[in-house]
């Protein structure tokens, strides 16, 4: 036991590496016009800059990933899996968000359909141990998978679901992602009141979200 941590003291090998890994889903749907998408995406970056969260990603060694979705069979992961293992990967991070560019916009909204693609990105980190899509979106599918029944498979593999309810009008979002969406221990919605209000409130749970998780056993 002894020469296995000296090797991972002095060695820099680290006791257990990739302790979180976290999908980032952006809603691009066509409710979402240029400035609401530089909106989403400048708050994410700006919310990865917060030194809580900065020094969280790093302290786990995270594994962070992008990925773009609107309508049925069109979503897509614009920014592969990135290792975080200083401060110098999330500011790198935090500009290739900023510099990512839309790919889809006027298409319908398929949150079914962006959490079976989400569950299915997560097999390339299948060794970090806790696994995390943090979905935003500012409206309720309307086209493809029913997101409620992607909850069986996204628990099967381990992976918890929170998301951001970007509130735009009287549907209640919410709710909606309360009862539809989110799924896993401890899963969570977090509400924008509009887009304006969308920066502070993903820093707000990006902060909850990163925040190493700690199980106590009874002795």
């Amino acid at each position: 036991m002894w020469r296995g941590i000296f090797i991972s003291l002095f060695m820099g090998v680290p006791a257990q590496a990739c302790q979180f890994a976290l999908l980032l889903a952006v809603d691009v749907s066509g409710s979402v016009d240029r400035d609401e998408y530089r909106i989403q995406m400048d708050g994410l970056a700006h919310a990865l800059r917060d030194g809580i969260v900065a020094d969280a990603l790093v302290e786990q060694e995270a594994h962070v990933a992008l990925v773009q979705w609107t309508g049925a069979t069109r979503q897509k992961q614009t920014i592969p899996w990135t290792r975080i293992a200083s401060y110098g990967d999330v500011l790198a991070l935090a500009e290739e968000i900023e510099n990512d560019p839309r790919i889809w916009r006027n298409y319908s909204t398929a949150i079914g359909e962006a959490l079976a693609v989400s569950r299915k990105a997560f097999a390339t980190v299948a060794h970090c141990t806790r696994k995390v899509v943090d979905v935003s979106g500012d409206g309720v599918s309307n086209e493809g998978l029913e997101p409620a029944g992607q909850r069986g498979p996204l628990n099967e593999a381990g992976i918890t679901v929170n998301a951001i309810a970007i509130e735009t009008d009287d549907t209640d979002l919410t709710a909606y992602f309360f009862e539809n969406v989110i799924t896993g221990p401890g899963a969570f919605v977090v509400t924008a009141q509009g887009f304006e209000d969308y920066p502070e409130q993903i820093k707000r749970k990006l902060q909850r979200e990163t925040i190493r998780q700690v199980t106590y056993y009874a002795e």
